[in-house]
């Protein structure tokens, strides 16, 4: 929680940004109190004046009249700006708590839901953005009743007496007031936060809550701080209830007995008819002390509200320095000793890498590995808590901000567009360029997403790229093609796919990746990858395991160790099973485990054995149907019999086909011109430089 410091300060700075606003409030305050506190005394002569038949009344009723127009007029006015001081204050401590939140690291802001920001945000800030106007009433309401006691001593000191004998059992109920408040208004407002973060989980997750038929448990489960609520609700209106009641006790008490202290005098002559009627209206303005509990209340909320609010605003920002990076430089990225903890547990652990400017390198582990904080460092979506990130040798931390989001740019799995910043999908992939360069022109964006294979389908929504982004139905794979297209409009020298490409089938993926080996978008790639097609394209693999870097290098060499070959078949889910044989043997193809020569002349003349015309082809074999290369080489062994059929006999090879080493009686066979050259995979040559192998294709 923050401290009631955070909480102040955040309230004194929403006084300070509304200073001509409650400036001007205050003013018209003190001066209705003014005009409150002169009333009776005018109406109280005026009626002595009419009472003796002297000259004069009606200068005096007409000054009565006029302090209580002008009191009306200026309470019409303290209203007004009463909810402009609170509009404006909102405005800015919800703009303080969202800057708060989103210029801190990730990992900060993580442990603040959706539905809990929201409330904060709206609910919470409200309320806080009430403290200035508040405090500015608070000023008359405390002016009102103490020159009200000045006026009754001035009229007869025993009218003054008797109120303040009873002051001490009034500011005694207001100190009660004040105290159980703020504590009931504390545990409603987190009552209140919790059942608006699990409605928002709630919400995010009603798919798979209706198809699982447990609306009913997510319903108790979402209001299940409902009772809480309830208890510290039914308190402060009890609370408010018992002062309230025990002040329209004390308070009537008060005015009679001051009013009766005036009568007496009176009936001694030591007070005139005016001065009783004016005696009785400043014991009921003396007695409107009680009145300071309403603004007192807001105050109380306010500053519970703050302490809630606080917490976005005070959370550590991300520093940035003013260096810039070096005009052509190739964004050669380096990581030195590397090391990230969360909550006790290391995330990343002296990972020193050195990624060559204008290559693809592909991070791949298992779930856990690290991966993705590896990718959040890369770019610096948050900083590392030893060791330092380089590109183009300037540490990430000594760049503008500017600089370094015009320098990198980041797709992710599920990306997010703001219909409220961008409102329309041609807004919002045009905001790639970000704010430095501002948007990009109609062709720019037509072609971004003609690169993620996104123009297609934009063009067929009912307002092609002027679809509101809030009314386009997106599937993910939709969506991760947009994302990537508004990562493509960015042209920086560093470009971080997070996962994604994880929603894109295999020849969308395909072309995606020859998108990026164009050379109008040189630049270096880092991809977090889970298939092993992925893998295979990229010029460096880097195989994390436990926070580490276990291995980096092509991936031809790491392909041999059969622990890293188990990282893709434990990544690789059910979805994946119909295609996992066809990209293993895509990767080991590649690898050059099986085919590392050419077919020679006694390869492709040998006959087949006896063991290789009985033996069942294994493996991918066993189910492929016969490719045009199978089909047009002299049957042999078990072949013979078998006459290629329908479109197997005529069909090209296919993607797996082509890339899948030769096993049992296929390996016989003489290599094609998609078998041979996937030796030089990994090699150290950029991957659109091999063909067959995806990136350049």
């Amino acid at each position: 929680m923050a401290s009631p410091t955070g909480s102040d300060r955040l309230l004194r700075g929403a006084v300070r940004h509304t200073a001509g606003t409650t400036a001007a409030l205050l003013l018209c305050s003190v001066a209705g109190a003014a005009c409150s506190l002169a009333v009776p005394a005018l109406a109280g002569e005026t009626l002595d004046l009419l009472l003796r038949h002297r000259p004069g009344a009606e200068t005096w009723l007409l000054w009565t009249g006029i302090l209580l127009a002008a009191e009306v007029l200026l309470e019409t006015c303290s209203v007004l700006l009463t909810q402009i001081a609170n509009s404006r204050a909102t405005a800015w401590i919800r703009l303080r708590a969202l800057g708060g939140l989103l210029g801190t690291a990730p990992h900060r802001a993580a442990p603040h839901t959706g539905g809990d920001v929201a409330a904060r945000l709206c609910v919470n800030a409200t309320d806080s953005g009430t403290a200035p106007a508040a405090l500015a009433t608070s000023v008359s309401a405390v002016l009102v009743p103490i020159g009200a006691l000045v006026a009754l001593a001035l009229i007869h000191l025993w009218t003054a007496a008797v109120f303040v004998a009873g002051l001490p059992l009034l500011l005694l109920l207001l100190r009660a007031f004040a105290t159980q408040s703020s504590d009931s208004v504390g545990h409603y407002q987190r009552a209140q936060g919790a059942v608006a973060a699990r409605l928002a989980e709630a919400l995010g997750g009603a798919r798979t809550i209706a198809a699982a038929d447990t609306a009913r448990h997510e319903e108790e489960r979402v209001l299940a701080p409902l009772p809480e609520m309830t208890k510290h609700g039914t308190r402060m209106w009890l609370v408010h209830g018992r002062a309230v009641a025990r002040s329209g006790v004390l308070l009537p008490l008060l005015t009679t007995a001051v009013v009766a202290v005036a009568g007496i005098a009176l009936a001694a002559g030591e007070v005139s008819v005016g001065g009783l009627l004016a005696a009785s209206r400043y014991a009921a303005l003396a007695a409107g002390i009680g009145g300071i509990a309403a603004p007192l209340g807001t105050l109380v909320r306010a500053r519970s509200a703050g302490r809630r609010t606080a917490e976005l605003a005070d959370l550590a920002p991300m520093p940035h320095g003013s260096a810039v990076l070096p005009a052509d430089a190739p964004g050669e990225l380096r990581l030195r000793g590397v090391r990230v903890r969360r909550g006790g547990v290391p995330l990343l652990t002296g990972v020193t890498l050195s990624i060559a400017g204008g290559s693809t390198v592909a991070v791949v582990g298992r779930s856990g590995a690290g991966k993705s904080t590896l990718a959040a460092v890369a770019g610096r979506l948050t900083d590392p808590d030893a060791g330092s990130v380089l590109l183009d040798g300037v540490d990430l931390r000594e760049l503008s901000l500017a600089e370094l989001r015009g320098a990198t740019a980041y797709a992710f799995a599920r990306p997010f567009f703001d219909g409220g910043a961008t409102p329309t999908i041609g807004a919002a992939l045009a905001a790639g360029t970000g704010p430095a360069r501002g948007p990009a022109g109609p062709a720019g964006v037509r072609d971004a997403a003609a690169a993620a294979c996104a123009d297609t389908f934009v063009r067929l929504l009912p307002l092609g790229y002027d679809t509101p982004v809030d009314d386009a139905p997106l599937s993910g794979g939709e969506a991760q093609r947009l994302g990537l297209a508004r990562a493509f409009m960015s042209r920086g020298r560093l470009m971080i796919l997070d996962d994604a490409t994880s929603s894109l089938d295999t020849a969308t993926e395909r072309q995606v990746e020859a998108a990026l080996a164009t050379p109008s978008r040189a630049c270096t790639r880092l991809i977090v990858a889970h298939r092993v097609s992925t893998a295979a394209r990229a010029d460096q693999v880097v195989w994390m395991e436990g926070g580490r870097v276990r291995r980096y290098g092509p991936h031809s060499l790491l392909w041999e160790e059969p622990e890293y070959r188990a990282v893709f078949t434990a990544e690789a889910g059910p979805a994946d099973a119909p295609r996992r044989s066809t990209e293993a043997d895509a990767a080991r193809r590649s690898a050059g485990t099986h085919a590392t020569r050419p077919a020679t002349a006694a390869d492709t003349s040998r006959p087949a054995t006896g063991a290789d015309a009985t033996r069942p082809a294994t493996g991918a074999g066993a189910t492929r149907p016969a490719t045009e290369a199978v089909a047009t080489r002299p049957a042999t062994g078990a072949d013979a019999t078998r006459p290629p059929t329908g479109a197997s006999a005529t069909r090209p090879a296919t993607e797996a086909d082509a890339t899948r080493p030769a096993t049992g009686a296929d390996a016989t066979r003489p290599a094609t011109g998609a078998d041979a050259p996937p030796e030089i995979v990994g090699s150290g040559a950029p991957a659109s430089a091999v063909p067959g192998t995806g990136a350049g294709e």
